[in-house]
């Protein structure tokens, strides 16, 4: 006895990793295949089914051609010979040209004549002439041909039998099923060629978007675009396309805006960080220093510690306009914005606030608004002389924060809100150019718009419109942009 062949193969595990390999071939298999053979098989399905169907119908139509003229022959017979003995009447049909042949069958076999029957009667017809069975149709084989032959009652006690041949029938049948196999075939060769150029057409714009994908993903550039195709030729493959090229310029105008930010935050802490290493060398020698000159040092190195640290805050700030929406409740936006203007009141003592306030209430998160009105008031209080009140004015409609300072120049006003800009006249004054750019992005992301103009008499004038929607209860919807 020999133990298994090791390089026979495990014919047990075969058919699962066979399964495994098909189901992976499937799967791989592109969309545009799979959509042009589901298309194929059920165009085959359908047309296997009525060649089918339409071979049964041609089949029993010549079958019943022949019934027919079985039945004609029948009566002809029985007009000709009324009361023939049993015996065969008519022997010809064996010949593909004569006439139906025709015997006479008794139901008592002692009654059969001496001379054998062309065509042997068997129980079924003796019932029939004993006229206990219908009529019947019989197919047999005479003299090696096909034929088909009628037993019916012909008189008492007697059935009559007549046949012929049906290679005509069976041609015709053939033939049929012949023209129809073509016809189904010819029928799949053409919805295969028709489904695959049909899924090929359909899914021309998913190509085109895949294809875009791949290269955006390729060179993360998402400047590309799919091609659209001219109005009025819009399906749900072009609306998705256009949405993707909506999605694409969002994505675009996020990456920019990203990349600017970087670049600015780059070019913006590049100053204060080389203040910040060349007062820490120069505190690294502190003991070739005077005492007032290390006193200047750490005082310099602080105030840079803080600009950098106000700095770091505010792009932090700016950064979450891309985190998840925070909570949002009902804010009274009166008592916020009285705590704004007296911690304004102690960070500036020297610049007297004026505050109107009326009693609104708009959904929101607390800690943003609170960072709006402090940025408004603290860039107003820094351009307000020493004496000039800055007025604060809270309306049902809109927030204004005014001051008394030198305005804003024409040519700056477009980009007050800018990252990162400062007009000449606010160079020499601390900040770091984005507490406004800040408010107005937490001004949007309340459903609100923050906009800046030249106040009359003198001086800045910034005001936060609410919308028609705000009021005791009511507000714009948080996030919305």
């Amino acid at each position: 006895m020999t133990g298994p062949d090791p390089a026979a193969p495990d014919l047990a595990g075969a058919g699962p990793g066979r399964r495994r390999l098909g189901a992976r071939w499937r799967r791989r298999r592109p969309l545009r295949t799979r959509l042009a053979l589901a298309a194929t098989a059920a165009v085959a399905l359908v047309a296997v089914g009525v060649c089918t169907a339409a071979f049964f119908i041609v089949q029993a139509q010549l079958y019943q051609q022949l019934d027919l003229s079985l039945t004609q022959s029948a009566r002809l017979v029985a007009q000709q010979y009324r009361s023939a003995p049993p015996g065969t009447l008519a022997g010809q049909c064996r010949f593909l040209a004569a006439p139906a042949c025709a015997e006479v069958v008794p139901a008592d076999p002692a009654q059969d004549p001496r001379t054998p029957y062309l065509l042997p009667p068997g129980p079924p017809a003796r019932l029939v002439a004993a006229g206990e069975r219908a009529p019947y149709y019989t197919n047999f084989t005479l003299d090696g041909h096909p034929a088909r032959m009628l037993t019916t009652d012909y008189a008492k006690g007697r059935a009559l039998r007549v046949a012929l041949r049906t290679d005509t029938v069976e041609q015709g049948i053939r033939q049929a099923a012949h023209s129809l196999a073509l016809t189904g075939a010819a029928g799949v060769l053409l919805a295969a060629a028709l489904g695959y150029w049909v899924s090929r057409t359909g899914l021309a714009p998913v190509s085109r978007l895949t294809a875009t994908a791949e290269r955006i993903a390729a060179t993360r550039d998402p400047r590309h675009r799919i091609e659209l195709p001219p109005p009025g030729r819009e399906d749900e493959i072009t609306r998705l396309a256009g949405s993707f090229n909506t999605m694409l310029g969002e994505l675009e105008q996020s990456v920019t805006a990203q990349r600017r930010l970087v670049a600015d935050a780059s070019h913006e802490l590049r100053t204060p960080l080389t203040a910040l290493r060349t007062n820490a060398e120069l505190l690294a020698r502190a003991d070739r220093l005077t005492p007032a000159q290390r006193d200047r040092a750490a005082g310099a190195l602080g105030r840079q510690l803080r600009e950098v640290t106000g700095l770091v805050n505010d792009l932090i700030e700016l950064a979450r306009d891309e985190e998840p929406q925070p909570l949002v409740e009902q804010v009274r936006l009166a008592p916020l914005v009285e705590q704004a203007v007296e911690a304004a009141r102690t960070h500036w003592p020297a610049v007297p606030f004026t505050l109107h306030t009326t009693e609104i209430v708009l959904p929101g998160v607390p800690a943003r608004l609170a960072r709006l009105l402090s940025n408004l008031l603290d860039n107003a209080a820094k351009f307000s002389p020493a004496g000039l009140p800055v007025e604060v004015d809270l309306t049902p409609t809109h927030l204004t924060v005014r001051d008394h300072g030198p305005g804003i120049a024409p040519e700056d006003l477009p980009y007050v809100f800018d990252r990162f800009y400062r007009a000449d006249t606010a160079r020499t004054l601390p900040g770091s150019g984005l507490g406004l750019a800040m408010a107005r992005q937490i001004a949007r992301a309340h459903g609100a718009e923050l906009t800046a103009e030249r106040a009359p008499g003198g001086g800045a004038l910034f005001r936060v419109g609410f919308g028609a929607g705000v009021g005791v209860g009511g507000g714009a919807e948080f996030g919305r942009r």
